[in-house]
């Protein structure tokens, strides 16, 4: 499916390059209409534009509420087939701003979920600083936890705040942009990260 897909999209490129009357430098891979058409025939959102895995934990949460089971709200509620249910529709209900108009019509109407409150959001932090010292935090965390700061590329580490929000942050990046860019760190963030673990080449 995920072959099909790129073929699928592939397809739809080159269909919109010959619309602008753009070169097509070749059709290679591109998925045939007629498959096109069968895969659609299947289910209509079988080639969305978002990510593959924000289509299935839909599917998932949609087949959980299916079998008759409350609708996962909060992180760890559900896990199903490796994928935390209650955390994705905590992410679609604080993230709903970044959403199609089409995945929220799908979130709405098949889910029944509903954007978050300015309630419920978790505050924001305020300045760059403040933004470090989380990152600072959660690399902490892990280090505390693994013993080591070689983060895999894509970790995301989970904060509690004192307010009780469960903040996520893409440790593995941030820890990759304060290794680039130590020359311009300041001697005591640099001794701070160097405590916990952290190798600078």
């Amino acid at each position: 499916m995920k072959n099909a897909q790129a073929a699928a999209r592939k397809a739809a490129e080159n269909e919109q390059r010959r619309a602008k009357g753009l070169p097509v430098d070749s059709s290679a891979g591109a998925l045939a209409n007629t498959r096109r058409e069968q895969l659609g025939e299947i289910d209509a959102s079988w080639c969305p534009s978002w990510p593959v895995t924000w289509q299935r934990c839909f599917h998932l949460v949609r087949m959980h509420l299916d079998a008759g089971e409350a609708l996962p709200t909060e992180a760890g509620d559900v896990v199903h087939q490796g994928e935390d249910l209650g955390w994705w529709v905590q992410s679609v209900r604080l993230g709903w701003d970044q959403l199609t108009t089409v995945q929220q019509w799908m979130c709405e109407q098949v889910l029944e979920v509903e954007p978050a409150t300015e309630d419920e959001k978790p505050p924001p932090c305020r300045t760059q600083a403040d933004k470090w010292a989380m990152h600072y935090e959660a690399a902490k965390q892990f280090y505390e936890w693994e013993g080591h700061l070689i983060v895999p590329c894509k970790q995301v580490e989970t904060l509690l705040s004192e307010e009780g929000w469960e903040l996520q942050f893409r440790l593995g990046v941030w820890i990759s942009n304060q290794r680039s860019r130590a020359a311009s760190l300041s001697p005591g963030r640099m001794d701070k990260l160097s405590r916990i673990g952290m190798r600078w080449s």
